[in-house]
């Protein structure tokens, strides 16, 4: 045990509490929420059976000081010394109990800004749990969908005990080439690394699982599978720690949303503790003196000059500033960089878009062939017959077999969505385009297909295909001097580069921001705009970008060369906003 003295007030969590409500301390809306949450349990808490343990979180707050040291940064080999956010959360945690005389909070969602110290904190509280919380046979997980995003925090755990003389004569680390496992033998508790790779989360008593970055877990199946292996634990904790996301049919999210429910005491959970770092409404993001809000160790773990640099480049190109309100502000967004708002998105979709109904009206479409194990995306647009507004939705395809794999991958409940019929799964590990050729067959029975923009990636196989159950489609090649056959469905390649793609968007965008198309509502639609990212070449020509894209962006690719079509054979209308009208009124929509 360290022989300086430490420095704790005699009530820290208490004392955070009062100068955050007092003002003394900047906080945000939801931290203040927390803050009294704490005053009002005191004074009410007793009522159902909840008691306040002084020494308890004093004791978790003092484990950090006298035994744990910093092992990295400018501070390495320094005693770690929790910061008064920090104090209140650990304090919290290990200080109250509940109505059965073990601890009260069982599950914690912590949101802070990049850079703000969280993942040392929560290593520190897996060694705490694993070491110093008199529980025989802790088992004690930092968990992740990936063995690699998993050893993150393991990482820092393992090097703050190969720094700490205390830790390094009670802990056993093992391992071949890294640390893998640290072992408390008095005990018979260890500390590891799982992931959801190779079943590495089944089987588990859960004393702790430490949960870093939420917001990048495609399921709930981490998450779930801790707290399921928690059941013969007296007082377990499940410990979750991110940043803010863009996707909000996430697991994160929904805690999220939870955490302030709770909060704002909508929901009562007595064992859950929230604490989200974020602006007030209101609040610009690039005003430096409401920073502190969202980064609460600000000037100490987190530079002043880095969060300037960040806002400034983020200022300076639009594309960075999804990402920099997400990541350092707590700012949940609706991509990893924008191309559209939520709000703008929202305003366009309607609940159903029957394409039965509309028999005997033109249709263009736009078909993005997915590769054999992906999703392909078949967008029809229906023109009015003054061609002054559209009706669209989207058809998606996709491989059943593989669906659980491509969920992780991708971020997205597959499943999920195939079973409430938003896309289609079809049987087989690859995409079958006999499969598809059948059901295109199908909605070409009461759909007039005036033209269909095609990607050319693998678009031979599917004309083979469609030819081989007798439907009539074929490439027009007008300009090589070839002619459609009467009847024929006229499939028109159509670039994916600058030259074409520009068109697209542009048309895309104008029937948004003009409020002329009504859209389907589809939650893989919206994935798919909410992924969206724009590139621009030197004269301005813009396409979608797959590779910098977060996720799939088929659906909007296909939508895009859709109303391409459909509005190039539109005519002109008088008010109409152009592209080049929007781009220069919508500031940072785009």
């Amino acid at each position: 045990m360290r022989k300086t003295p430490r420095t704790i007030s005699t009530d820290p969590v208490t004392g955070y509490a009062k100068a955050v409500l007092k003002g003394n301390i900047i906080a945000g809306p939801h931290v203040r929420l927390a803050c009294q949450r704490h005053l009002d349990d005191l004074k009410h808490g007793k009522a159902r059976g909840l008691k306040w343990d002084l020494p308890k979180a004093l004791r978790a707050i003092g484990f950090f000081h006298d035994v744990l040291t910093l092992a990295e940064g400018e501070h390495a080999g320094q005693p770690f010394i929790l910061q008064p956010w920090q104090q209140f959360i650990v304090g919290s945690i290990f200080g109250w109990l509940g109505p059965d005389g073990f601890r009260r909070f069982r599950h914690v969602y912590c949101e802070i800004g990049k850079g703000n110290g969280k993942t040392p904190m929560c290593a520190g509280i897996g060694l705490y749990m694993l070491c110093a919380d008199k529980e025989p046979g802790a088992q004690v997980f930092a968990a992740a969908t990936t063995q690699d995003q998993a050893g993150i925090l393991f990482s820092d755990a393992a090097l703050m005990v190969a720094a700490s003389p205390e830790l390094s004569r009670r802990l056993q680390p093992t391992g071949q080439r890294k640390v893998t496992n640290l072992a408390h033998l008095q005990s018979n508790s260890f500390f590891r690394p799982i992931s959801s790779e190779r079943r590495g989360l089944d089987g588990k008593r859960v004393h702790c699982g430490l949960i870093d970055e939420v917001h990048e877990h495609s399921s709930p199946v981490v998450i779930d599978k801790l707290v399921a292996g928690t059941k013969g634990r007296d007082q377990p904790l499940i410990f979750e720690i991110t940043n803010a996301g863009h996707d909000r049919e996430s697991i994160c999210y929904r805690h999220h949303e939870y955490s302030i429910r709770i909060l704002q005491g909508v929901d009562v959970n007595d064992s859950w503790f929230g604490f989200i770092t974020s602006l007030d409404e209101g609040d610009d993001w690039r005003d430096e003196s409401v920073w502190i809000k969202a980064n609460p160790n600000l000037g100490v773990s987190l530079p002043v000059k880095y969060l300037r640099e960040q806002v400034r480049e983020a200022i300076g190109m639009p594309a960075k500033q999804n990402i920099v309100r997400r990541l350092n502000f707590c700012e949940w967004t609706e991509s990893d960089s924008a191309w559209i708002t939520k709000t703008m998105w929202d305003s366009v979709l309607v609940d159903v878009i029957d394409i039965e109904q509309y028999r005997g009206r033109k249709c263009f479409a736009g078909l993005d062939l997915s590769s054999k194990n992906d999703l392909t995306a078949l967008a029809m647009v229906f023109p009015s017959d003054d061609g002054k507004s559209f009706d669209a939705t989207v058809r998606y395809f996709t491989p059943k077999a593989t669906l659980a794999s491509r969920e992780d991958r991708d971020r997205a409940p597959y499943t999920l969505w195939c079973d409430q019929g938003h896309m289609m799964a079809l049987p087989g590990a690859s995409l079958d385009y006999d499969a598809i050729a059948m059901e295109f067959e199908e909605i070409a029975s009461y759909v007039d297909f005036e033209a269909i923009a095609f990607d050319r990636w693998r678009i031979a196989d599917f004309l083979r295909s469609l030819d081989k159950i007798g439907v009539n489609a074929v490439e027009d090649k007008q300009q090589e001097g070839v002619y459609l056959p009467a009847g024929a469905i006229r499939f028109v390649a159509h670039g994916q580069g600058y030259k074409d793609m520009t068109l697209a968007v542009d048309a895309l965008e104008e029937s948004i921001f003009n409020g002329t198309l009504r859209l389907a509502k589809n939650p893989v639609t919206t994935m798919c705009a909410a992924n969206a990212t724009l590139t621009s070449d030197p004269a301005g020509n813009r396409k979608f970008d797959k590779h910098r894209a977060s996720g799939r962006i088929d659906g909007v690719v296909a939508l895009a060369m859709a109303m391409r079509m459909a509005a190039s054979a539109a005519p002109a209308k008088s008010g109409y906003l152009t592209s080049a009208d929007i781009m220069a009124r919508a500031g940072d929509v785009i």
